[in-house]
């Protein structure tokens, strides 16, 4: 019997992250560190919306196919997403990417309209009524050529972000929330913290003025909010706030926080 090329994984053709936000959801997830499928299929298997791979800071280049794809039949197996972090702006590293079957993608250090304008129409075959800057190939994206509709479902279902963690980028909020197709904003304090001179002090009065700044832009611009939550009662207060996108831990830290007291407690016995 010839395969339809038409039939599929509903989970691998469709992306639940982006419908949970269109849907006006919250999805939760958390930042794998180690960069391991057995962690992302745990992490869906426990029930997560979403794992986060943080490829600015470490793990494989963004632009390695079969490091990305391991992730990511990881994520298909158990029916989560992959959320990846990737470092610049830079469209060839975009579309690298998302040919790689990535869906949901955010954009590192973005100071201005024109790049995230740029990031996103990297991301799309036809955008803002116009011809996109994404190329066509027969990448696992497209499952080697045999999803007919192609095109379609990959503008319809990716989803691009970008972090706000310049102060250029807060100034420049509003032209920002502008850009067609933008699927959320990060906000991202720590590195904000850093930008404006106090590095590991997120409570800082101007660190949280700068983010209350972009939450209040976002909600009124009606874009999905995403960002760091510090602790069960920190995500709950952030969920009232509005944001709909949220990081509740990390791989190591679950680790840190579930062992750490043990060989104190024990290891002279």
């Amino acid at each position: 019997m010839t395969p339809d090329p038409d039939a599929g994984d509903d989970r691998v053709r469709r992306n639940s992250l982006r419908a949970t936000v269109e849907d006006g959801g919250v999805a939760l997830g958390v930042l794998d560190d180690l960069y391991s499928p057995e962690m992302v299929e745990i992490y869906g298997e426990l029930g997560f919306d979403f794992v986060w791979h943080d490829l600015e800071h470490a793990g494989p280049s963004p632009r390695d196919a079969d490091a990305l794809a391991g992730l990511l039949r990881a994520a298909e197996l158990t029916g989560t997403e992959l959320l990846v972090r990737v470092p610049s702006p830079d469209p060839a590293t975009i579309r690298k990417a998302l040919d790689t079957g990535v869906r949901n993608l955010f954009v590192s250090h973005v100071e201005s309209a024109e790049e995230v304008r740029a990031a996103v129409e990297a991301a799309r075959f036809e955008y803002d009524g116009e011809p996109g800057k994404r190329g066509f190939a027969n990448p696992r994206a497209s499952r080697w050529g045999r999803t007919k509709d192609y095109v379609e479902v990959e503008d319809r279902e990716t989803m691009v972000g970008v972090t706000v963690e310049e102060p250029t980028a807060v100034e420049r909020i509003d032209e920002i929330l502008d850009v067609p197709e933008l699927g959320f904003i990060f906000v991202g304090p720590l590195d904000l913290a850093v930008a404006t001179g106090h590095p590991g002090e997120i409570d800082h009065p101007e660190v949280e003025e700068a983010v209350e700044t972009v939450v209040s832009a976002a909600r009124e611009a009606d874009v999905a909010i995403g960002g760091l939550g510090f602790g069960e009662e920190d995500v709950a207060e952030k969920i009232d706030e509005g944001y709909q996108i949220l990081h509740t831990g990390s791989t190591t830290a679950a680790a840190a926080g579930a062992l750490e007291s043990w060989p104190e407690r024990f290891g002279d016995r």
